[in-house]
């Protein structure tokens, strides 16, 4: 796919929650090279809109700005997450955070009968994760929220549709790791921790999953709706 005039993407408005992390920047970063006028979120408004996510009323004014001032949003991706052992801090945003803002977008583009959404969730909400159960919880339940709102809206001509990554190179990831050795035992999996290995033998990059986004947030994926990508190497295997 080339990253300029992606057909469904160019000309269009997006927003993009989480827009200073990792997967978020680089879904900004291919988004804008595929020709959509972007709009980044996230809790640091220094270069983007300062937007908390888990608060429901701020996305919903946030949301109203951008119409308001710029006019319709086609494309939203929702890719604001936090690591944490907390349950309410990991439900509030990881899974609070994606029902607010498919609420609101869904809301909008089922009135135009046009839209696409995209979920970034995780691997882990479908396999079983040691010592992160509150992560994959909120994961699970962002996963499952998302593909029903799909189901909801997919009469009105808008769709909606996840990304699974798993472990990808983001300051996330890294900030879990001590050295080179954390890296490899993610590679190899650890039987005593139940964790599967990564066959590809590679950790994915923030573009893996930005590619994954522009995909399906496009007109090439205009007959998927519902579906969770699992972009993790190989990692669920047959999950």
């Amino acid at each position: 796919m080339s990253v300029a005039d992606v057909e469904g993407i160019t000309g269009r408005r997006a927003v993009v929650t989480g827009a200073t992390g990792g997967i978020g920047r680089a879904v900004v970063d291919a988004l804008t090279a595929a020709g959509a006028d972007v709009h980044g979120w996230d809790l640091d408004g220094a270069a983007v809109r300062a937007v908390d996510v888990s608060d429901r009323a701020a996305v919903a004014m946030a949301w109203k700005a951008v119409e308001n001032d710029e006019g319709p949003i086609d494309l939203v991706v929702s890719a604001a997450g936090v690591l944490s052992e907390d349950w309410d801090i990991c439900m509030a945003v990881n899974a609070g955070g994606v029902r607010n803002i498919l609420d609101v977008a869904v809301q909008s583009m089922t009135d135009r009968r046009r839209g696409s959404a995209v979920v970034i969730s995780s691997n882990a909400g479908a396999t079983p994760r040691a010592r992160m159960a509150p992560y994959a919880a909120s994961k699970a339940a962002a996963t499952s929220y998302a593909r029903s709102i799909g189901l909801a809206v997919a009469g009105h001509g808008v769709r909606v549709n996840i990304v699974s990554p798993g472990s990808t190179d983001t300051p996330m990831l890294r900030g879990m790791w001590t050295s080179d050795d954390d890296r490899d035992a993610v590679l190899a999996g650890d039987p005593a921790q139940h964790r599967l290995g990564i066959p590809l033998q590679r950790i994915a990059a923030p573009t893996d999953i930005a590619a994954a986004v522009v995909y399906l947030a496009s007109d090439a994926a205009r007959h998927v709706t519902m579906h969770d990508l699992r972009i993790d190497g190989g990692a669920t295997l047959d999950m």
